[in-house]
């Protein structure tokens, strides 16, 4: 009995339960399938996480540096999404992506983020 292949719609001869004319067809099906789903809320987040980490990075040769906040935004960073955060003995409190962190301050009544990498005293309470 002749069934038409679920991706190409090719007719093809097999087993009952066979739905795909070949290895090939079934592996394209199922990853259209999946490339379809990949605007989900985790993988928006997860991608909005590395593109901020990928600026901070890029800003941040140094160590420490201040940079104004709309050239940030203007690369795409977006300052809500952050993975964790640190809070000094100032009491200011650091967001960070993963180990590039930075903190809103106002300089000439400019808004900026201080930048700085993660350090091991950090991890002390």
């Amino acid at each position: 009995m002749k069934r038409n292949c679920n991706y190409c719609d090719e007719k093809f001869e097999g087993r009952i339960g066979k739905k795909y004319c070949s290895s090939y067809c079934r592996s394209a099906f199922y990853y259209q399938q999946n490339k379809d789903k990949q605007d989900t809320l985790f993988k928006k987040i997860d991608n909005q996480l590395k593109k901020n980490r990928k600026i901070l990075k890029a800003y941040n040769k140094a160590g420490l540096v201040t940079v104004r906040k709309e050239k940030l935004i203007k690369e795409g960073f977006n300052p809500k999404y952050f993975t964790h955060y640190w809070k000094n003995k100032k009491g200011q409190v650091y967001l960070f992506c993963y180990e590039y962190g930075f903190l809103t301050v106002k300089e000439n009544q400019k808004e900026k983020y201080v930048l700085i990498q993660w350090q091991l005293y950090m991890n002390k309470p």
